[in-house]
């Protein structure tokens, strides 16, 4: 497990959860604090083949990408907040190691460790965190995607852990309640697209079959326990 970044200088533990870690928090946490990072932006670029989708038929989960290098590339959803927002978690002492393992465990398929600095969304100091990322050169990054072929293929694709699309909506609806600005329009987007489906799907205007796994499994390097869980640690 590749490591980027200074570790933090505390003995305290905190990891920062921008996707699925949001509403399934890890172990052994004793506190939970909504907020954000900055100089990224939150993208459905990293395919899951273990829990959101298979190996022949891989989902879609998040992952962060640098907004320098996000910047440099052609996507259709143009604009990103400034601010990824999510959770920190903070691990009980005695359980750090545990954790630890347990983490590094269940991250695979592409994520790496980093370190950021989280902001509390009650104002208190910034708070160093670990978090999982899957960056462009790792195997499971997908890079920009057209919108709608996206949603449809999370809306079709299925693994151990479960439904795409209930990641996808769980994903918006944990966002949401977060706060009144924690919103993020990709997320957003794509999750209406989904419901769209379903609606135009549940009332016979839609044949599923007909685009059945529409996006590519042929990714790109983009240059310059015992529970199922999703592997992104976000």
């Amino acid at each position: 497990m590749a490591a980027n970044g200074a570790p933090p200088d505390t003995d305290e533990f905190w990891i920062f959860g921008y996707g699925s870690l949001i509403w399934k928090p890890p172990p052994h946490y004793d506190q939970r604090v909504p907020g954000w990072v900055k100089g990224y932006v939150r993208r459905f670029w990293q395919a899951s083949q273990d829990h959101r989708g298979t190996p022949e038929e891989p989902g879609r989960v998040v992952t962060l990408i640098e907004r320098s290098f996000w910047a440099s590339l052609v996507d259709a959803h143009d604009s990103a907040p400034e601010k990824v927002w999510g959770t920190a978690y903070r691990i009980q002492a005695d359980k750090v190691a545990e954790v630890k393992e347990y983490l590094d465990i269940r991250e695979i398929n592409g994520y790496t460790i980093h370190y950021t600095p989280f902001h509390p969304a009650d104002g208190s100091p910034p708070i160093r965190t670990l978090v999982y990322i899957g960056t462009p050169d790792n195997d499971q990054f997908t890079g920009p995607q057209e919108p709608q072929a996206l949603a449809e293929h999370i809306y079709v694709s299925e693994g151990p852990s479960g439904l795409n699309r209930d990641y996808l909506l769980g994903l918006e609806k944990a966002l949401d309640e977060l706060s009144p600005e924690s919103g993020d329009a990709h997320v957003t987007d794509l999750s209406d697209r989904v419901r769209e489906i379903e609606r135009k799907r549940r009332e016979g205007e839609l044949q599923v079959e007909g685009f059945e796994h529409p996006v590519s499994h042929d990714f790109k390097k983009v240059s310059s326990v015992d529970e199922q869980e999703e592997t992104e640690k976000s």
